[in-house]
Order: C-alpha cells, then sequence, then structure tokens
C-alpha cells in the first residue's frame, strides 16, 4: 500500500485527510476520546496546539507518531485492513533543504521489522519498505502539469505553516540550484496578528478565529477586530512578495504558481498585488500529498520493471 504524508509544520496531510500537527502525550488511556493511537507503550492524542516550529522533524518521534495517525487514516478510508500491511511512504522536505535532509528524513521512517500500534482500539502491524522523498512545491503542481510544461520560468510559490518556499521551474522541470525558504509562513502572520489583536483590542483570539475570517466564515468578533486581522493579513502578503522580490524574484516578468494553505487564505492579496503579473492558484492544501503519491508511483513502476 502506497501513503503520501506531507509533514506540514501547521498540518499533516495526505490525500484524503487534512489535521493540525499537534500531538499531547499519556501515559494512561485518556477518557472521553476515541481518537486515541497506542504506540511504544504510551497513548497519543491529536491536539489543535501545533507543535513547535523544527526545521530538522526527525529531532524526536513526534512526527513518526504523527504519521501513524496519517497512516492509520488512510487505511480505514480505503477499508483495508490485513493482520500485516506493506506499506510504502512518499514523503518530502522544502526545496532548499531537500538535498542536506533527504536521506536522514528518508532513515528515519524507514524502521526495521514490524511496527505495532493501535489506533482507535484497532491493532495495526504494518513494515515499512520503501521511503521516497521528493521536493515540496514541485510535487504540488505535479497534478496541475497543464500550468508549468512548455513555460520558459515560472516560479513556484508554497506559502506553508512556518515557511515560504520557492522553486524555479525551466521548462517544466525543477532548478534545484534555484530554491529559498522565507520565514514567512501562516503561524509567524499569526503569530503577529494575536499580538497586534491583543494590543490594540485587549482581546485574546487564535489560529482559528484569524482563519474563519480570512475565509469569510461567520464570527462574532467585532468589525474593528476583523479589519485588524485583514489589515494585518495584506501587510503579510506584501512582505513575502517584498523579499522575494530581494531575492531577484521578480513576478512582474515571470508567471507564478501558488500553492500551500498560506496561498488559499492570502489569495485575495496575492492576485491583486501590482508585483504579480501573472499568476495561478492550487486551492488543495493536500497538493503536496497528491504529488508525492503520483510520483512514488512512476517511481515504483520504474523500479519493477529494471
Amino acid at each position: 500500500m502506497l501513503i503520501a504524508i506531507d509533514h506540514g509544520n501547521y498540518a499533516i496531510k495526505t490525500p484524503n485527510f487534512s489535521f493540525v500537527s499537534g500531538l499531547s502525550e499519556h501515559t494512561v488511556k485518556p477518557p472521553l476520546t476515541d481518537e486515541i493511537l497506542e504506540y511504544d507503550g504510551r497513548y497519543w492524542t491529536l491536539s489543535g496546539k501545533r507543535l513547535s516550529y523544527m526545521r530538522d522533524k526527525t529531532q524526536d518521534e513526534r512526527y513518526f507518531v504523527l504519521s501513524l495517525f496519517a497512516i492509520a487514516k488512510e487505511m480505514q478510508s480505503r477499508g483495508s485492513y490485513a493482520p500485516l500491511e506493506q506499506v510504502d511512504l512518499a514523503v518530502g522536505l522544502p526545496p532548499e533543504h531537500y538535498g542536506v535532509l533527504k536521506d536522514k528524513f528518508a532513515g528515519y521512517f524507514k524502521r526495521n521489522g514490524i511496527i505495532k500500534f493501535v489506533y482507535q482500539d484497532r491493532p495495526y502491524s504494518i513494515i515499512i519498505n520503501h521511503v521516497m522523498v521528493f521536493p515540496q512545491a514541485y510535487a504540488a503542481v505535479v497534478p496541475q502539469s497543464s500550468l508549468v510544461v512548455n513555460t520558459l520560468r515560472i516560479f513556484i510559490i508554497d506559502i506553508g505553516g512556518y515557511t515560504t518556499d520557492v522553486l524555479l521551474l525551466r521548462n517544466g522541470k525543477p532548478d534545484l540550484q534555484f530554491c529559498r525558504s522565507l520565514e514567512t509562513g501562516i503561524i509567524t502572520m499569526n503569530n503577529e496578528i494575536v499580538r497586534k489583536v491583543g494590543t490594540l483590542h485587549d482581546m485574546r483570539i487564535e489560529d482559528e478565529h484569524i482563519s474563519a475570517v480570512l475565509s469569510g466564515q461567520e464570527t462574532i468578533l467585532p468589525e474593528d477586530v476583523k479589519r485588524t486581522i485583514t489589515d494585518a493579513t495584506k501587510l503579510h502578503a506584501k512582505n513575502i512578495l517584498d523579499q522575494l522580490r530581494e531575492l531577484q524574484v521578480d513576478l512582474r516578468s515571470n508567471p507564478a504558481v501558488f500553492i500551500g494553505g498560506g496561498s488559499i487564505l492570502l489569495h485575495t492579496f496575492l492576485e491583486k498585488s501590482p508585483q504579480v503579473a501573472k499568476a495561478s492558484f492550487v486551492d488543495s492544501p493536500n497538493a503536496n500529498a497528491v504529488g508525492y503519491e503520483m510520483l512514488a508511483r512512476k517511481q515504483l513502476s520504474l523500479q519493477r520493471m529494471k
């Protein structure tokens, strides 16, 4: 079974699921929830409070445990349950970190022997056979190849949880000599908005309030608080474009494809900016995971032909 996982700083995504990259650890089985995973003698539950940013997600077991949640959810959705399941994993890294961390990231997931865990009171046993690592951003446009083929130069801009990752494609092929990562993702924006709302309005808000306002959902927030959120978001979008220009990423002379959950929230501000001449938007936050799956199927097919 092939399972693709996008390990975002804000959310974990598979082709079919998305959940906050947050975990709580328990020494005894917690009550009042069935979203429990038991692994290696400990109990884990998903949390709405995301983990702190880690450039290297292999520092401890938490992203592996989050991956077990993702694997179990995908297996459930496919109606697949066997006493022992053979799993191939497709994962990814930001383009700028890809060359340095690729092997370490693959080794983090490639555990020897049988991995046993219990999810929602159901035991699972899996063997991870292959771990394939692909560049983020590029993977997200693989399902949208019509956006980039036969294009001389196009920038793929992935606005994620903590970082904004930029990759240049030349004639549809990634140029890994030109890839950048800026610490200007949605988490940094939200932290600044929470600070501003607290200072200006003496009110505590959470990430969910910000997403709701930017998505046009109903909230009970006062209009002046909503304006503060909107104005700060517009400024953040401008700051991203300003920093890109400093990196010689000129979107007045080159087309762009914006991807990632952050691009969805900033869509209006980016599209209206005079600094952006021609932009396309991939509206699915699961786009990287879908791309990983497509690239992995091709890679596995080639391996079988050898």
